[in-house]
């Protein structure tokens, strides 16, 4: 298993996707807290600072992206049927997949929250708001940010291993984060704070009508676990070419 996610590592040094998606992720993180500081709400609002530091999992999305191409761009160039002849166990592969990008999802995480720290400390000093890093608070959302890359880059696994193909896996992470979970709250009430998304933003500490951070966080790691388990047993069946 070490071997297998040691292949997954390196597969992943040798393409540009992840600096990609990471350089992607972390410009828009800048933006977002500069335009949060700029235009946001007024600079003594205590829960301002939390809300600049919470892009770190926000964009997290990004993670999951990645997780996507995990399996889903295996479909896209072949390559997945030479992956499963040297792996006939598939089972195998997704889960050293799973670890694999997971800690790479952890690394995006902890890259977004040293950005995201950054930003909001310099942007804190400019604007006068007021920021206490010895708030628990504080760094409850940089360990909620980080977690909540690592789940969502091991959601992506699942999502690309489920639907190969690359271009509808992403499409459909990407209307259900932007679009499908927020009519679905609509119509669910106060049991939207269960759904993916929402816990995951529990997670990160964001302000709102959410779960407890530790629930959140238990929630989000159920669904991976949960998506992990049907990706598995679905990938054992499914024909490669």
């Amino acid at each position: 298993m070490l071997a297998l996610i040691g292949n997954e590592l390196y597969k992943l040094r040798t393409i540009r996707t992840p600096w990609l998606l990471l350089i992607s992720q972390l410009g828009l993180l800048v933006l977002g807290i500069a335009g949060l500081a700029i235009h946001g709400a007024a600079p003594n609002d205590p829960l301002l600072p939390r809300e600049m530091l919470a892009h770190a999992g926000i964009l997290s999305f990004f993670a999951l992206i990645l997780g996507v191409n995990a399996v889903a761009a295996e479909y896209r160039h072949k390559t997945i049927t030479d992956t499963y002849l040297a792996v006939p166990r598939r089972s195998r592969v997704i889960v050293a997949k799973l670890v694999a990008y997971s800690g790479v999802g952890l690394l995006f995480g902890i890259a977004s929250a040293g950005v995201a720290l950054g930003a909001t400390i310099a942007w804190s000093a400019i604007k006068d708001i007021p920021l206490h890093l010895a708030s628990d608070d504080v760094w409850r959302t940089v360990v909620g940010a980080i977690v909540w890359n690592g789940l969502y880059a091991a959601v992506g696994v699942s999502i690309g291993a489920l639907l190969p193909n690359l271009a509808a896996a992403i499409g459909v992470a990407l209307a259900w984060i932007l679009i499908v979970e927020g009519l679905l709250g609509q119509v669910l009430g106060d049991f939207r704070r269960w759904l993916p998304m929402a816990s995951g933003q529990a997670l990160g500490n964001l302000p709102g009508d959410l779960l407890p951070q530790l629930t959140g966080g238990l929630v989000l790691a159920g669904y991976a676990v949960i998506l992990a388990i049907i990706a598995a047993a679905t990938s054992i069946r499914r024909d490669v070419n």
